[in-house]
């Protein structure tokens, strides 16, 4: 991390207008109060269940001189829609006075939130007289165009709180810096694919270490694993073939605005081959000083 992004991270006197807010939304039950309070232990002052219009005031109050916040987020869920306005019509607001947001969407499945809901013995707020399905489908179609326009999309459905911490402090501690962000995760294929990505890459094509009993203990991040994946025959011209298609998408992701980007890496279990790959992925494109990168591995402690 550059001293740049450090002193942001530690809250040291940064112009605020260089520290965009943070738009925390998404579906009801997939962790939006969990995202707000790991922002708050970064330093991040929170506002919860802010209504649409009330969102603009409370950001320029935050931008003013005299203000002693210097990062905010705010988070708005579906309840908002009592009120006049909607977060599209904000953003848009922001965005033309200087302070365009960055929008982190939180999501989950269909199953995970009716058991959430369930456990906690609460009603979906769009649910009505009908099932929880209903409200749930309700609030998809009403978010579905914050979802595709978002910055950062974490799905929460197979996170632990302590895996939805680290998504979210790879993805927003440095987030002053002006380089766009790339997050490469490796994952476990029978774990369940992950629906938060961009690019998503499979690398069980490469002969797995797992049947290697020497290796078997080990995992990607270790020398004795990473030196057998990228020495295999077929590894190199994987990667360089890789880092050329990344190469000729980022024009268009710039285009888009999109300085997010979500890099995926599955083999079987998460442990062994896509560790690797993602951790020399993120390698090659640290090497080139104009992105920020970070490597996080969802499934490495997983049997």
């Amino acid at each position: 991390m550059s001293a740049h992004a450090e002193e942001v991270t530690n809250g040291q006197g940064q112009d605020k207008a260089q520290i965009p807010p943070i738009l925390i939304t998404g579906l009801s039950g997939a962790g939006l109060s969990s995202a707000g309070r790991v922002l708050e232990d970064m330093g991040w002052f929170v506002a919860q269940n802010i209504p649409a219009v009330m969102v603009t005031e409370l950001v320029e109050m935050a931008r003013t001189a005299t203000s002693p916040v210097e990062r905010i987020a705010v988070v708005s869920d579906v309840r908002s829609l009592a009120f006049a306005g909607n977060l599209e019509q904000v953003i848009s607001t922001l965005a033309a006075k200087g302070n365009q947001p960055l929008v982190l969407f939180m999501d989950a499945r269909d199953d995970v939130l009716i058991k959430r809901f369930d456990n906690v013995r609460r009603t979906h707020p769009l649910q009505g007289n009908g099932t929880l399905l209903v409200g749930i489908e309700r609030e998809r179609e009403i978010m579905s165009t914050l979802r595709e326009n978002a910055d950062v999309i974490i799905d929460t459905s197979d996170l632990s709180v302590h895996d939805l911490r680290r998504a979210i402090e790879s993805n927003f501690s440095s987030i002053a810096t002006k380089a766009p962000h790339v997050t490469i995760q490796s994952f476990g294929f029978k774990h369940g694919s992950p629906r938060d990505t961009d690019i998503m890459l499979d690398v069980r094509f490469l002969p797995n270490p797992f049947w290697v009993p020497e290796l078997r203990p080990f995992r990607g991040v270790d020398k004795p694993v990473s030196d057998y994946v990228l020495s295999q025959e077929h590894t190199e011209e994987f990667l360089n073939n890789f880092i050329a298609m990344f190469d000729n998408m980022r024009s268009g992701f710039i285009h888009e605005g999109k300085n997010f980007i979500t890099v995926s890496v599955g083999c079987t279990g998460g442990h062994h081959r896509s560790v690797a790959i993602a951790e020399e992925i993120g390698a090659r494109l640290r090497e080139r000083g104009d992105l920020d990168v970070t490597v996080n591995h969802r499934d490495i402690s997983r049997n």
